[in-house]
């Protein structure tokens, strides 16, 4: 009888093992579900917002440059991670914050914690996702800088004789940093009756001819201006009068040759470049150092003090203060572009548990209620942050101080949640 018993509650165990389903399947199915809805809501805010950071970057260039359509095409490219580095923060933000607010709104939360899931294991599909994300932002960043930005240059100079010609048929005149030109009118690419003046330091000097034309020198990096019958003046003064045919190279404000090392400002490097640029530049900075010093002594030993704070020794100190500057930013840049990259993460950490407390299933309500205290928060800190770094207040590592105050409040709205 006891056998018999025993048998019957071994095969009552069996037969509710084998229909209770089993414990990691439900989170499993959860995470596919809010993985794919954000990946769903991403994908498309992420396109929608890409295209008006485009058509906001392309229609300011435009406008300030005066493009032609084939520049214009050119200019896409280089623009394109320029705009995917400012909009997959907020695309990230604004992915998570509408699933969860929709999900927390139409009580799916509750009914999921109901089931006896952690309201943590909700969570934790947009963290990782925002996570992976971030690294390729950091990438996405470096890209938009060390090739994004000088590609929109490099357009933009090859484009320049298009522009003047552009310019002028509209509004009769161009101006540039370094020469400005006022034309009575434009016939194909005849300049009529042209009053050129080049700003090359010192007082202008002011040509005028009977026509001109224009040609781009891409070798020499100059803008050839042909002019016939001219007359050169400089100060109210007359130079010269040339008959016939004359050459003015005007050199341009921007230049298509790949500056050095030295020359590229940090802001402009690669980040595999900068450990290599940041070495060279300390090298420079002892060598700054002890040539103030050769200096300071050899004023001291030969009784000219007052050579110390003469024109050289008040030149190398500038020097000096120069590299010293240049040195500190390389030391914030990668801090820099890997705190911003990371702001998906801290957006998102901050994002998703806030939109399941705030219960609304209007997507832009909850986006709202997400985006401006996390705007209003981050970019101050980080700015302020940056700012104290640049001056050398705070270590390079003080620009992640919007990013730390994000997750602080995170970690809250996190236990707030796990208690829901």
């Amino acid at each position: 009888m006891a056998g018999d018993v025993a048998s019957e509650r071994a095969v009552r165990r069996h037969s509710a093992g084998r229909t209770r389903p089993p414990q990691h399947v439900m989170p499993t199915r959860l995470t596919r579900y809010i993985l794919a809805e954000i990946m769903k809501i991403f994908v498309v805010a992420l396109i929608a917002l890409t295209l008006l950071i485009l058509l906001i970057g392309v229609g300011r260039t435009l406008l300030r440059e005066g493009l032609g359509p084939l520049a214009i095409v050119k200019l896409l490219p280089f623009v394109l991670p320029i705009s995917l580095q400012f909009a997959f923060p907020a695309t990230a933000l604004f992915a998570v914050s509408c699933v969860y607010g929709r999900m927390a709104g139409d009580g799916e939360v509750a009914t999921v914690k109901a089931s006896g899931i952690s309201p943590l294991k909700i969570l934790q599909p947009a963290f990782v996702f925002a996570f992976l994300l971030s690294p390729f932002a950091v990438y996405m960043s470096d890209l938009a800088v060390s090739w994004g930005r000088p590609g929109v240059n490099r357009v933009v100079m090859l484009s320049i004789e298009d522009i003047v010609y552009r310019k002028m048929r509209s509004q009769l005149s161009y101006t540039d940093e370094r020469f400005s030109i006022h034309v009575q009118g434009v016939d194909g690419k005849r300049l009529e009756y042209p009053t050129v003046t080049v700003h090359s330091g010192g007082t202008p000097m002011k040509l005028q001819a009977r026509e001109g034309r224009l040609t781009l020198d891409v070798e020499n990096e100059t803008l050839l201006l042909e002019l016939t019958d001219s007359r050169w003046d400089r100060g109210g003064s007359i130079q010269g009068i040339v008959p016939g045919k004359t050459e003015v190279p005007i050199p341009l404000s921007r230049t298509l040759r790949t500056p050095s090392l030295e020359e590229t400002r940090p802001s402009e490097l690669p980040l595999s470049l900068i450990q290599h640029e940041r070495l060279s530049q300390d090298a420079r900075s002892h060598a700054a150092v002890g040539e103030l010093a050769a200096h300071t002594g050899f004023s001291i030993l030969t009784s000219r003090t007052e050579e110390i704070a003469g024109a050289a020794g008040q030149h190398k100190f500038a020097q000096l203060e120069q590299s010293k500057k240049r040195l500190t930013r390389l030391r914030i840049e990668p801090w820099r572009r890997w705190a911003e990259g990371f702001s998906c993460f801290f957006f998102v950490f901050i994002g998703a548990p806030l939109a399941m407390i705030a219960r609304a299933s209007d997507y832009w309500t909850t986006f709202g209620r997400c985006f401006l205290p996390t705007l209003l928060l981050y970019y101050p800190l980080f700015i302020l942050g940056l700012n104290q770094a640049k001056d050398a207040v705070i270590p390079p590592y003080g620009v992640w101080l919007g990013n730390v105050a994000l997750g602080a409040i995170g970690v809250v709205l996190v236990n707030r949640v796990r208690r829901y």
